[in-house]
């Protein structure tokens, strides 16, 4: 046997046991009992695996590949963190979030806000195929403009969170819905039709949900001084026109003609720093320095400070640090054989349509609770259940559809994943806390699993076979 393989075959029983009891203690110890940084948590259980790794014969090198390997898979989304970072703190010395604020405060009224906060995140994401980006440009904006009208904060960042993913996944242009389609080898669009039977009832009643809450939340309440002053105290500040708006214009533009999105991302930030210096007064040298650093106000309204004083490349070190922590967990499990050890688990149980449903749901949140990031979950989701679908004589497509509810729809839920992490960090909420209201997360799985075990919009692949012939003869007709 050479050097550096494993030596033990992993018991599916009693280390896999211990592997996850450890992982939820040191977690909650950390952070609920001591109040530890999630970072240091992360850190200790590298090297609890990496003990449970040599008692399985593992040498270190080995598994130090599978660490290196599981952080270079979500690099990424590190680079993407990095590029929304910078974008955030040149937009709003630019003025591109403070108009957004202003211009929100004009239009919508408090009765549909968040019904109207989530469906301009929705937009912003599909056209843009990037949560992070969403949240960190319009969801900035809602939370402004919810904080105004006098909304709890955790309902906002709920309408915001819910609104940024379903723009996410529905979108061609985002990388992870691009990467689940490519792991399940099934075609974009394809994935995306078969998306679309979950997300848009799913859209549907989270709507209804956000209007009917706003609407008993307001009523009454008609008060809309605190508006008013933030208008009035970011007109002071900034200089406000539709002019502040190109830079967000120009960078939906290059994504919707599918540039990459990290150059076309910071490309914007430098629109950003150039608007803050052209039209916000800004010497130049202090605009760039926004990128990095991030925006630094004092408008007199200390919630407006509090919202508009972030951003930067710095704003986002202790997220990439806490992704990669998170990420190196997943690989080290990865090299000591616990994902296979799931996957064998989970393919003798799946034996019908609803189990190997719910369980392509669990390899894929698997991947986010112990590897913290959705390119994760994707991979654990597709590799680990695929061959369930062809066992069954499943369309793959099935399989992507099940792997985005399990894997990325959950990673805002999970504190120290990288989607949970950023949306707590980006809008001030902690995951916990805004968790309750993300609802179009919980209605996007539980429609998962009622069309699993009831048979509902499951594709054999014969039938996919119909409707390719179908679309092609449509094809050749036109």
């Amino acid at each position: 046997m050479t050097k550096g393989t494993r030596k033990r075959k992993l018991p599916s029983g009693k280390i896999l046991a211990f592997i996850l009891v450890m992982f939820v203690i040191i977690m909650f110890s950390f952070i609920l009992v001591l109040e530890l940084p999630i970072q240091l948590a992360l850190l200790t259980i590298w090297f609890m695996i990496m003990g449970v790794g040599i008692y399985l014969g593992n040498s270190y090198l080995h598994m130090e590949r599978g660490l290196l390997q599981g952080i270079h898979e979500g690099m990424g989304a590190i680079l993407i963190l990095i590029a929304v970072g910078a974008l955030i703190g040149s937009w709003i010395a630019g003025g591109v979030v403070p108009t957004l604020i202003y211009y929100g405060l004009n239009i919508i009224s408090p009765s549909i806000f968040l019904m109207a906060a989530m469906i301009i995140c929705t937009i912003t994401a599909l056209s843009t195929g990037t949560s992070f980006g969403a949240a960190g440009t319009a969801g900035i904006a809602m939370m402004g403009i919810g904080e105004s009208f006098g909304l709890p904060l955790y309902l906002v960042a709920g309408a915001v969170i819910s609104g940024c993913y379903v723009g996410d996944k529905m979108s061609p242009l985002s990388d992870t819905t691009v990467m689940t389609a490519s792991l399940s080898k099934v075609d974009l669009f394809r994935h995306i039709k078969s998306m679309l039977y979950v997300s848009v009832p799913a859209f549907i009643i989270s709507a209804l949900l956000y209007w009917v809450v706003g609407a008993i939340l307001s009523r009454g309440s008609g008060d809309l001084t605190v508006a008013k002053e933030t208008m009035a105290g970011l007109s002071q500040t900034f200089n406000i026109s539709w002019v502040m708006l190109i830079p967000a214009g120009v960078v939906i533009a290059l994504l919707i003609l599918k540039m990459p999105s990290v150059p076309v991302i910071m490309f914007g930030a430098l629109l950003g720093s150039l608007w803050a210096t052209w039209f916000q007064g800004y010497e130049f040298i202090e605009a760039i320095q926004t990128l990095y650093s991030g925006s630094s106000l004092e408008t007199g309204i200390p919630f407006i400070d509090n919202l508009l004083n972030r951003g930067g490349v710095t704003f986002m070190l202790e997220v990439i640090l806490l992704i990669i922590l998170a990420l190196g967990v997943g690989g080290l499990l990865q090299s000591i054989g616990a994902l296979e050890v799931i996957g064998n688990i989970l393919a003798n149980w799946a034996t019908n349509t609803g189990n190997v449903t719910l369980t392509t749901m669990m390899a894929s949140f698997f991947g986010v609770f112990f590897g913290g990031a959705a390119y994760v979950s994707l991979l654990t989701g597709t590799k680990i259940t695929e061959e369930n679908y062809d066992r069954l004589n499943l369309d793959r497509s099935l399989l992507s559809r099940n792997t985005e509810a399990g894997g990325t729809i959950t990673t805002p839920m999970v504190p120290w994943s990288d989607g949970g992490v950023f949306m707590a960090t980006t809008l001030g909420v902690s995951t916990l806390v805004y968790l309750p209201f993300f609802w179009y997360g919980f209605l996007v799985m539980i429609i998962t699993l009622i069309y699993g075990y009831t048979g509902k919009f499951i594709l054999k692949k014969e039938d996919n076979k119909q409707l390719e012939e179908i679309e092609n003869g449509q094809e050749q007709t036109t």
